[in-house]
């Protein structure tokens, strides 16, 4: 990932690399390197202002990377990173006794409060911050010159993880009712649609053309979800009807759509703008169907903001989020004012609104301004209460590349990724993980991923670092090759499958629909997204972290303890006398001693005192050893044999693969950890990383440590797991353990992985 300020032109890069320089006025005379980032500017004495601890800022350093903006406080042992792409506002405030403020806010909702001590310097980070977290041209964003390293994952893995047509093969389509249309492989006919649209079987190139010429933006009613009981989810976008215009193929086309369901014998349109809305378009020659002209279609207005409205309640609750000494009354307020939490339960109502009737056996075709905003959501998220397919990690995931990549969602408009209009850029998708967030708190058993699932979705959307959500459709991102160009953030995912999963899913819960809560009270605010950087209001043991090593200790315990079960089933044989097949030329392990000898396998005695713990005591009474053994599940029903005077040799043949002597038994058993560190308690990494709430933090088998993910080096199966699987080892116990091999999951370092994750992974604490 060695790279320059890539995001530069070469026409500019000079007069930009010497604005920086004048930060340090010549100080900086060789390059630096911080966590291995190129470091091109740094500035001392720069103060972080915690809105917690106003009167006593973190004092540190701010380093200027290729990629991210890095405050270090260096007594504290505190670092704050943040991703270039990943800034969606700068701010000067008025300067200060102490200096010149600079507040930068993220799209991951960390709001950053910088006092640079010069007011020079806080000019020229101001306009070069705008400048690097807004590229002009789309060729200059991190995925473009993002390089993986050899231990990662090739550039082809993920791109291939999906395809249309295999999404909708799984639905059983194409059916009689409806087929492939080749009439877009072009994107002659729609070219925000993908190249692969279904509709109607029985419905003629004409009627397609003239459905599209009268939708806007030639987005025709297609299929985007076929139910079992052959209702369908339509989508398109609003008509251009005006006050009075009509169109028959469009007309037939929808009839079309309603007579591929058998089962009813009508269907609903959903406009999912409020009706008012839909009106104010007319005069600009849009609109909404006229219901007189299209026959047994019954039509809805469902009331959804626009991305305007939704843009603005997002604002508020960011300031909301941001308030210095927060009340609850303060805190509610500001909630209700935003009207975020409405916006979400009308999004959610909507989406089961269209669920039930799909249930219901009715079909159902969806529509908003242009189809590829609210008409997203609502599709998406009907699909997702009824298919439990798309509860699943690769489910969802498949859901996002049908409805939103597929079908023309504006994700480098409406996520910022290079500079232009403001107004265009809105949080779509954020609602629909809200949204999804709200089903998976109320119905964990029902979803196989968690919530860290959706929050490295969110993230990664934003960043740029992959090429999977670069572009507004598929057209785009086949002009701009990003298969070939770019990693895809499938494969990333895929490589940390573990980190993904959800303890608590049973797909036996909820086998078919979802029915969601959307009681007002049930729609709750999520802390874990707007709210993450926050010290101090999130628990020490999250559930979700919680579970996955509670689960993953048991696993070591149960191996542990089938591998203790082994040994003993061993041992006991040996000492009630047993004689070993026999066969010569073959090593006998002497554990009295050690010795290892090439003798005829058979049990031996010995006239010499050994260990005390392996003595049997005469006169007829039981052992202590028998007596620990009396009520063992392993024991057998025989008779108590006569103890002999004399203790046998404790021989077992050496293909059994165990140890030669007692000290080489006791560091096999010691291989695995017993007490695991409990991760509430994990504060730091072994590796001095510091460690907060959303860090993820992995145990080490070995030794039961809570290390930090690029710390999980190795991997190794262990002597005392009864086991094939590589168990996951820090450095220290990786080092001890010639068997181990480098991590399944690559090593997550500075210079592999952007820190848009750094919330999830290692070493980014936030100073807020």
């Amino acid at each position: 990932m060695a790279m320059t300020l890539s995001s530069l032109s070469p026409s500019n890069m000079l007069g930009e690399l010497g604005r920086l320089a004048s930060w340090l006025k010549g100080d900086c005379l060789a390059p630096e390197e911080y966590a291995g980032l190129a470091v091109t500017e740094k500035l001392e004495n720069v103060q972080l202002l915690d809105k917690y601890n106003l009167r006593n800022p973190s004092k540190g350093t701010l380093y200027f990377a290729t990629t991210h903006l890095i405050f270090v406080d260096h007594e504290m042992r505190k670092e704050t990173w943040i991703l270039l792409m990943h800034i969606s506002s700068v701010e000067r405030l008025p300067i200060t006794t102490t200096g010149s403020p600079l507040l930068v806010r993220t799209k991951t909702f960390q709001s950053v409060f910088f006092v640079i001590p010069r007011e020079r310097d806080c000019h020229e980070m101001h306009q070069t911050l705008l400048r690097l977290s807004q590229p002009v041209h789309i060729d200059e964003l991190y995925c473009f010159h993002y390089k993986s390293t050899p231990d990662e994952l090739p550039k082809s893995a993920g791109w291939n993880f999906f395809d249309i047509q295999t999404e909708y093969q799984r639905m059983n389509v194409p059916n009689e009712h409806w087929v492939l249309c080749t009439a877009n492989r072009d994107y002659e006919l729609c070219d925000t649609y993908p190249s692969e649209i279904y509709v109607p079987a029985k419905a003629s190139t004409a009627v397609l053309l003239g459905s599209a010429s009268f939708r806007s933006r030639g987005r025709l009613p297609a299929l985007a979800y076929l139910h079992h009981n052959k209702a369908a989810i339509a989508r398109c976008s609003q008509p251009l009807s005006g006050f009075s215009a009509r169109c028959m193929e469009d007309e037939q086309m929808l009839d079309l759509i309603r007579r591929a369901n058998p089962n009813c014998g009508y269907m609903y349109v959903v406009d999912t703008r409020p009706r008012i809305n839909a009106m104010v378009n007319r005069a600009a020659g849009k609109g909404y169907e006229n219901e007189a002209f299209y026959e047994n279609i019954k039509f809805q207005f469902m009331g959804i903001g626009n991305i305007h409205v939704m843009r603005k309640s997002l604002q508020k609750l960011v300031e909301t989020c941001e308030q210095n000494t927060p009340t609850m009354s303060s805190f509610l307020s500001g909630l209700e004012s935003s009207g975020w939490l409405k916006h979400i339960k009308s999004i959610l109502d909507t989406s089961w609104w269209i669920a039930s009737a799909i249930e219901g056996g009715v079909s159902v075709c969806v529509h908003c301004s242009d189809g590829w905003d609210r008409t997203a959501q609502v599709c998406s998220l009907a699909a997702l209460c009824l298919e439990p397919h798309y509860r699943t990690i690769n489910g969802y995931q498949a859901l996002i590349e049908k409805d939103w990549l597929s079908f023309g969602h504006k994700f480098t408009a409406r996520c910022g990724h290079i500079a232009c209009d403001g107004r265009e850029r809105s949080p779509v998708f954020t609602q629909l993980l809200d949204c999804t967030w709200q089903l998976l708190r109320q119905r964990p058993e029902a979803f196989q991923f968690n919530e860290r699932f959706l929050l490295t979705l969110h993230d990664h959307a934003h960043a740029c670092q992959y090429g999977t959500f670069i572009g507004n459709c598929q057209k785009d991102r086949r002009d701009l090759r990003l298969s070939e160009r770019t990693f895809s953030l499938w494969g990333y995912m895929a490589n940390h499958l573990n980190e993904y999963k959800n303890p608590l899913y049973n797909p036996k819960a909820h086998p078919d629909v979802l029915k969601p809560d959307l009681s007002a009270q049930s729609i709750r605010f999520w802390r874990g997204m707007y709210c993450r950087h926050e010290s101090g209001v999130h628990p020490r043991e999250p559930l979700g972290d919680l579970l996955p090593a509670a689960v993953e200790h048991c696993s070591a315990l149960d191996h542990h303890i089938n591998y203790l079960t082994k040994r003993i089933t061993t041992f006991k044989n040996l000492l009630s006398g047993k004689k070993a097949e026999k066969s010569k030329d073959t090593t006998v392990v002497n554990y009295q001693n050690g010795n290892v000898n090439s003798v005829e396998i058979e049990t031996k005695t010995e006239a010499l005192q050994i260990d005390n713990k392996l003595l049997y005591e005469s006169g007829g009474t039981l052992s202590e050893l028998e007596c620990a053994n009396h009520d063992h599940p392993l024991k057998e029903d025989v008779a108590v044999p006569r103890k002999p005077n004399k203790i046998p040799l404790i021989t077992e043949r050496a293909d059994e693969i165990i140890p030669v002597s007692l000290p080489e038994l006791e560091r096999e058993v010691n291989t695995v950890a017993l007490d695991w560190k409990s991760i509430k308690s994990v504060t730091e990494c072994s590796c001095s990383t510091p460690l907060d709430h959303f860090s993820r933090k992995h145990h080490c088998w070995g030794c039961g440590a809570a290390v930090c993910t690029r710390c999980v080096a190795r991997r190794a199966p262990l002597a005392a797991l009864a086991s094939p699987r590589a168990a996951p080892l820090c450095g220290a116990c990786a080092a001890c353990t010639p068997a181990a091999t480098p991590a399944a999951t690559p090593v997550v370092t500075p210079a592999t992985l952007a820190p848009d994750l750094r919330a999830h992974t290692d070493i980014v604490t936030s100073a807020n």
